[in-house]
C-alpha cells in the first residue's frame, strides 16, 4: 500500500516561539516532513538563554502567549523567564513538535542549489540537512553584544553577560559594576542590588519609564480567568488594544505621545526625588524614540545607598576595575554587561548563500530588508520569521509570529498546489513595499534619535512602523502575483 506523500522538506532553524509556531502551523494544514534545528539542548530560543535574576517579559501574558493555547493559570499579568519556558516547552511537547527538533545543532550556514532546487543546511558538528524550504527563526535578539573596550582580557574579575549569566558565581557582598541600562539591567538590577555589597551602573542614556506593578495575582482573580470562560479572553482583546495604543503614541509624538510621556515624566519624578540623580537618569529624546522600560523597581533601586550612578563614558578596564573619562577608576569584583543584542545581525554570522550564489550579507549591506519582514528576492523558498522591520513597540511579537507562520504555510501551499520546486518574491514587489515602508516612519518618535532600531545609515532596519491591524491585513492572504514560481 502506497504511503501519503509527506509533502516538501521543511527545514527551519531555531526552535523558539517562531520555530515552534511554524512548525505547529505546517502540521495543522498537512504539511509532515518537518525538521528544527536548534542550537541549545532545549526548546525555548531568548527564554532559554536569559536566565537572569528578575527575566520577565514585559508584555501581560494573555497576550504574549499563542492564540491557540491560551492558559488560565498565569501567576501574574506578565510572566517570569521559568513560566514562559515552561509554556513554550509545554506546547512544544503537547502539538507533537518536540520529535521533530534536532537539539545542539549550531547552524554555520545554508546554500541554494539551483540545479536541484534544494537547500543544503550545514551545522558545526559537519552534519548536512537538505529540505525544498528553508525557514529561519532565529530573531532579532539572541546573540549578546559586549563591547570591544580596552582591556576587557586584562581584568582579573569575574565577568559574563546578563543573557548568559553564571548563576554559579556569588555575587553576595561584591563589588559589582553593571555595564548597560536597558532592559535587561532595568529588571537584574533591582534583584541584585540588595545583595552586593556595593553596585555601580553605567548608564550610556537614560530610559523613558512606565510603571510595571506585577504581584503575583490576588486568588479571587486567578479564580475568576480560570473559572469564568469570558475572563481570559476579555483580556487578551484589552491588552491587545493596550498595545495598539502605545503604538499610537510613538506613531503621534505631537500629541497622544506628549501625554503619554507625560505621564511617564511624573512616573519618574515620583520615583527619584533627589535633583541630582534625577538629572542623571532624565533622557534627552522624544517619549518612544528609543524602547519605553516597563519597571516599578529599577529607580527605586538606584536610590539606595550602595548603588551608584555613574553617566561618565567608559575609557578603559583595568586590572581592577573601569576607567572612565574624568580618570576614575572604580574598582570591582565582577563585571555584568547589560549591553544588549546584535539586533541589526538577524540571522548572522550564519552563511546564507542564494540563487546562483547571492550573499546575503552583500544584499543586505545598506541594511537589512524583506517583503512584509519575510521573504527577500534572490532567495528562493527562504523565509523569515522576526524579520526585518517586524518588532513591536506596543504589541507582542507572539502575536506577529502567528501571523507570519501562516502567510509562510500559504507560500508553501503555493508551491505544493500548484507542483513547483520554489518560490521567490520578485524584486521589484519587495523593492515597492519596502519604500512604502520607510516612508511610513516619517513623522513618528522612531526618527528622533538614534537607537538600536536603526543601522548606522540611520535605516530603521528592526520596527514595524504601524499597528499590529495593519501587518495582520499585509500578510493575511498571500498575494500570488508578487512571486514567482520555480519549476
Amino acid at each position: 500500500m502506497a504511503q501519503a506523500d509527506p509533502g516538501p522538506r521543511i527545514l527551519i532553524v531555531g526552535a523558539g516561539f517562531g520555530g515552534v509556531a511554524m512548525a505547529i502551523e505546517l502540521r495543522k494544514h498537512g504539511f509532515s516532513d518537518i525538521t528544527l534545528l536548534e542550537s541549545a539542548p532545549e526548546p525555548g530560543g531568548t527564554w532559554f538563554h536569559n536566565s537572569y535574576p528578575g527575566a520577565a517579559c514585559d508584555v501581560p501574558s494573555p497576550l504574549y502567549s499563542f492564540s491557540f493555547a491560551q492558559r488560565t493559570d498565569w501567576t501574574h499579568l506578565c510572566s517570569p523567564q521559568p513560566a514562559i519556558l515552561r509554556y513554550l516547552q509545554e506546547v512544544t511537547r503537547s502539538f507533537g513538535v518536540e520529535p521533530l527538533i534536532r537539539f545542539n545543532s549550531i547552524v554555520q550556514d545554508c546554500t541554494w542549489d539551483g540545479d536541484a532546487r534544494k537547500w543544503t543546511v550545514r551545522t558545526a558538528d559537519g552534519a548536512e540537512h537538505v529540505g525544498d524550504a528553508l525557514v529561519i527563526a532565529t530573531g532579532q535578539l539572541h546573540q549578546p553584544v559586549i563591547p570591544d573596550l580596552p582591556g576587557r582580557d586584562v581584568f582579573t574579575g569575574k565577568q559574563f553577560h546578563s543573557a548568559r549569566w553564571d548563576h554559579g558565581y556569588d555575587l553576595t557582598g561584591k563589588r559589582v559594576a553593571v555595564i548597560g541600562s536597558g532592559a535587561s539591567a532595568v529588571q537584574f538590577v533591582p534583584e541584585i542590588a540588595p545583595k552586593v555589597g556595593h553596585l555601580t551602573v553605567f548608564q550610556r542614556t537614560g530610559n523613558w519609564f512606565l510603571a510595571r506593578r506585577n504581584r503575583p495575582y490576588p486568588f479571587p482573580v486567578r479564580w475568576a480567568i480560570e473559572h469564568v470562560p469570558f475572563v481570559q479572553p476579555l483580556l487578551r482583546n484589552f491588552y491587545y488594544w493596550y498595545a495598539e495604543s502605545l503604538t499610537a503614541a510613538i506613531r503621534h509624538p505631537k500629541t497622544l505621545g506628549k501625554v503619554v510621556g507625560l505621564r511617564s515624566a511624573a512616573f519618574m519624578k515620583r520615583k527619584v526625588k533627589d535633583p541630582e540623580l534625577r538629572r542623571k537618569i532624565w533622557p534627552d529624546y522624544t517619549f518612544g524614540c528609543k524602547r519605553v522600560l516597563f519597571s516599578s523597581h529599577f529607580l527605586p533601586a538606584l536610590t539606595r545607598p550602595n548603588v551608584d550612578l555613574v553617566t561618565e563614558r567608559i575609557t578603559e578596564l583595568t586590572e581592577t576595575g573601569v576607567r572612565t573619562a574624568d580618570g576614575r577608576v572604580v574598582e570591582v569584583d565582577c563585571i555584568i554587561w547589560g549591553t544588549g543584542f546584535a539586533t541589526n545581525d538577524f540571522m548572522f554570522p550564519m552563511e546564507i548563500r542564494g540563487r546562483e550564489g547571492l550573499d546575503l550579507r552583500e544584499v543586505w549591506a545598506e541594511g537589512a530588508h524583506a517583503h512584509l519582514g519575510i521573504t527577500v528576492p534572490g532567495f528562493p523558498s527562504m523565509f523569515l520569521l522576526y524579520g526585518p522591520n517586524t518588532n513591536t513597540s506596543g504589541g507582542s511579537i507572539i502575536w506577529y509570529l502567528e501571523q507570519q507562520a501562516a502567510y509562510v504555510r500559504q507560500a508553501l501551499e503555493l508551491v505544493r498546489d500548484r507542483n513547483a520546486a520554489a518560490i521567490e518574491v520578485k524584486p521589484e514587489v519587495e523593492a515597492a513595499s519596502d519604500a512604502a515602508l520607510q516612508r511610513r516612519f516619517s513623522g513618528t518618535a522612531w526618527v528622533d534619535c538614534d537607537s538600536w532600531y536603526r543601522n548606522e545609515n540611520g535605516r530603521i532596519v528592526a520596527n514595524w512602523p504601524g499597528y499590529m491591524r495593519d501587518y495582520l491585513t499585509a500578510v493575511k492572504e498571500i498575494n500570488g502575483n508578487d512571486f514567482e514560481l520555480v519549476r
